[in-house]
């Protein structure tokens, strides 16, 4: 359900984000010509204008604003169209002055920037909210533990949902108890949704009582599913040996047509990415010699797919090389060295993985590669954590785009714990879709320079 909600809005985004382009034409030209423009005036300018459109939808959703947590849902709106428009005015410029269009309207371009920008943001501050309002239906949220908790907090407080949790069942020791409190829940509240933990051996007991709701009109969901839509990552609290059988077809299931292309691509990718990088090579050698005279490669064993061992390549940021082997400490001796610092915020230090993804080590897209003797004590630590290695590691990975605190070099179970529940998200639903997405926010991140 709010799945589909979220859907709903993000498509509702685009298509008022694409009116409000045209109409910022419209309005542009009407101040351009002191009146209303022709029918020809428009149509002249409308083929080149397109083009924009297009590519202004495509840096609007590479750069998060249709996300279900984007911050225009979360009330900093101005800043992140601004920071849009400026790139958008950037494409703008070097479409209407390099490439051969029929019209050059290059003196309606700033304008047209400054007029899009004003309608964006009243359509997002202020119509978006206030067209989108619906009367929410009172549901009834079954389960315990911590992720249910956000799953609670995330519905009621940020209003974003077309329902309101309006009771919380614990579910008790005896069965009994769980049928009770949820049948004087659902009396109380007249709740016709449940959102249910069905993973919960609790609530898992009580699931003929929940279908025998079905016939009385109420709507059972899985709260498993529910997380996901909201939070982009699977709950490790509501995943077993089941979760997993049930997605592995999506792992390990024959998908020719999609891995085939993936794989197609992500050659394309590589190799062109590849032969520019090595423009910047020279560059990075002399930095490298002038800091600290130390190699400028570094090599490192990597976990893939199927635990299989990879020797990754890129450019040593660090005075060393202990391929995490940390002690009892648990954290690395060595330090990341000045050109290091700056090599890693730009993600340069990345490119030499170019060569990797040709060589067929990685893919594109896809969890990053963790380091064996890290592997070994997460396997330890962490339930299912090997379900990671189920798919090719990645050069682009969900986790790096939206998982805030990524451990890096030392042992960090709690951190890497939030970085598997990204990494099944993306086994789960991995697509030509998910994966053009996370190449997008990715280059929009480098743009930024947001170091990890």
């Amino acid at each position: 359900m709010t799945s589909i909600a979220s859907s709903r809005r993000m498509l509702f985004l685009i298509l008022g984000d694409l009116i409000g382009y045209v109409f910022s034409l419209i309005l542009t030209l009407t101040i351009r010509y002191g009146a209303l423009p022709s029918r020809a005036l428009f149509y002249d300018h409308i083929p080149s204008f397109a083009i924009l459109f297009a590519l202004f939808l495509l840096i609007s959703f590479s750069a998060g604003l249709y996300d279900k947590q984007s911050v225009v849902l979360r009330g900093r709106i101005e800043g992140a169209l601004i920071r849009v428009q400026i790139i958008n005015f950037l494409i703008g410029i070097a479409f209407f002055y390099f490439a051969p269009v029929v019209i050059a309207p290059k003196a309606n371009l700033f304008m047209y920037i400054i007029i899009s920008t004003a309608v964006l943001i009243v359509w997002r501050r202020i119509m978006f909210p206030v067209v989108t309002v619906s009367r929410k239906q009172p549901a009834i949220l079954v389960g315990a533990g911590e992720d249910i908790g956000d799953i609670f907090d995330e519905v009621n407080m940020s209003g974003r949902y077309g329902l309101v949790f309006a009771d919380h069942v614990v579910p008790g020791v005896a069965v009994e108890d769980t049928v009770k409190q949820i049948s004087a829940a659902v009396t109380r509240t007249g709740a016709s949704i449940i959102v249910a933990d069905l993973h919960d051996r609790r609530v898992e007991a009580a699931i003929p009582f929940l279908y025998s709701l079905i016939f009385s009109g109420a709507q059972i969901i899985n709260a498993s599913k529910m997380y996901e839509s909201i939070f982009d990552r699977i709950p490790l609290s509501m995943v077993g040996e089941r979760w997993l059988i049930e997605n592995s077809g999506t792992a390990l299931g024959n998908r020719r047509v999609y891995d085939g292309l993936k794989r197609t691509i992500g050659l394309i990718i590589a190799a062109v990415g590849g032969i520019i990088s090595l423009i910047l090579y020279p560059f990075v050698y002399v930095a490298i010699k002038l800091d600290d005279k130390g190699p400028m490669f570094i090599a490192q064993d990597r976990v893939g797919r199927k635990g299989k061992t990879v020797r990754i390549i890129k450019f040593r940021t660090m005075s060393g090389n202990d391929n995490g082997t940390y002690g009892a400490s648990g954290v690395t001796k060595n330090v990341v060295t000045r050109v290091g610092s700056f090599l890693r915020r730009s993600r340069i230090d990345e490119l030499p993985q170019f060569w990797n993804v040709i060589k067929g080590d990685l893919s594109m897209v896809g969890p990053r590669p963790e380091l064996p003797s890290l592997v070994a004590i997460y396997k330890q630590e962490i339930s299912y954590y090997e379900s990671r290695h189920l798919v090719k590691p990645g050069l682009f990975g969900w986790a790096q785009i939206y998982h805030e605190s990524h451990p890096h070099h030392e042992i960090a179970t709690e951190e890497t714990r939030n970085k598997l529940s990204y990494d099944m998200y993306y086994i789960k639903n991995r697509s030509f879709m998910l994966d053009l997405k996370i190449v997008l926010r990715t280059l929009q991140i480098l743009i930024r320079r947001s170091g990890r």
